[in-house]
């Protein structure tokens, strides 16, 4: 009889730790199910978001000026002088403008004054966004401009000389490529950023000089 109560005993427990086993798992469900006030409370809180997610670097914004401010426009008239167009046009790039570099801009092109006939126009040619020393850029310039007048450099290289950059500053040169007076001219401007050449034939250095800083007011902004 002790051994069927003991007996009887031990399934009474058995039953009864069953019972709460399921229990404590109904609460359990119970307290990931949604209340009628909202959904479940999650068991633990969402991580918080990395300082490198939160610090993620935005796309700058595009911008088509170089890093000084400066750059070159492609002018319908530069100067008082008129863009060639059609057979009076560029058909490509004369002149070597050195290295060009992403975000860089190439401007070239043959001017001359209205009504000037078959007179030979006037070669300009600029970079902007320059990466590197603008002056030694339009040194570069300048002798891509003497290779293509084709000048002999065994009678050396012409010195360029300053003049009045006018209200765009920067540095102004000019150069005679002839043995006369008056002949080819090259002046070129280096500034912050951007650095151009023009070619005048059958001119006066001071004739060319004038004439370039007002190209420049227009090809520059």
């Amino acid at each position: 009889m002790f051994r069927t109560r003991a007996a009887t005993a031990c399934r009474t427990l058995a039953v009864a730790a069953l019972t709460a086993a399921v229990l404590a798992g109904c609460r359990s469900g119970d307290d990931a199910a949604p209340t009628p006030d909202g959904p479940a409370t999650p068991a633990t809180a969402p991580a918080a978001p990395s300082a490198a997610a939160s610090s993620a670097p935005t796309a700058p914004a595009a911008t088509a000026a170089p890093a000084g401010g400066r750059r070159l426009v492609d002018a319908a008239e530069a100067g008082g002088l008129k863009k060639l167009t059609g057979p009076g046009a560029l058909s490509d790039v004369p002149v070597d403008p050195g290295e060009m570099t992403d975000g860089m801009n190439l401007v070239a092109g043959n001017f001359a004054a209205p009504g000037s006939g078959d007179g030979e126009p006037v070669l300009f040619e600029g970079v902007d966004n320059v990466p590197e020393d603008t002056v030694k850029r339009r040194e570069h310039l300048f002798r891509g401009m003497l290779d293509h007048v084709r000048w002999d450099f065994e009678l050396g290289v012409p010195e360029a000389e300053p003049v009045d950059a006018g209200p765009l500053g920067g540095s102004v040169e000019c150069l005679l490529a002839s043995l006369a007076e008056d002949g080819n001219v090259v002046c070129g401007w280096a500034d912050e950023g951007t650095a151009a050449v023009a070619l005048f034939p059958d001119s006066t250095t001071a004739e060319a000089a004038e004439r370039f800083v007002a190209m420049r007011a227009d090809l520059e902004r």
